[in-house]
């Protein structure tokens, strides 16, 4: 496209907490600010409630559960579903194997989803994951 500027934010306020290739957590994350994964989380991952929150999994990064946030880039690939409540990017080469609950969305061609497209308005709302548990260990390659 011509002229096209991407909606997604280059980063969310607050600190940015990195997820390294060859990390493993298990277990669900809430956070705010910025969460780059470019290992493996198997687990829910929610932005705390009314935090300015951006997701990133990077190219070879993957997660094995359900992602509630407002803005996320996904690259990687996400076993479960994506509520995205305002700005989601699926670049060249991301999977998704689930649903995905949009406000507004930008897929690059290389990108796959193995579920449905949902779009939902800005105006509703991200709801956090009920009893929210962090476990985590780390693999060392």
């Amino acid at each position: 496209m011509r002229n096209k500027q991407s909606q997604m934010p280059n980063a969310a306020s607050g600190n940015t907490t990195l997820i390294s290739s060859g990390t493993t957590v298990t277990g669900d994350i809430s956070f705010s600010g910025n969460l780059d994964i470019e290992g493996k989380v198997i687990g829910s991952i929610s932005a705390e409630p009314g935090a300015s929150a951006l997701l990133r999994v990077v190219a070879g990064g993957s997660v094995e559960g359900e992602i509630r946030v407002p803005s996320a880039s996904i690259s990687g690939s996400v076993k479960g579903n994506i509520y995205s409540a305002e700005n989601l990017e699926l670049t060249k080469g991301a999977v998704v194997a689930g649903d995905v609950f949009y406000n507004l969305i930008e897929m690059s061609m290389g990108s796959k989803i193995d579920g449905s497209l949902k779009h939902s308005t800005a105006s509703a709302k991200v709801e956090p994951i009920s009893s929210v548990t962090v476990t985590s260990s780390a693999e060392k390659a």
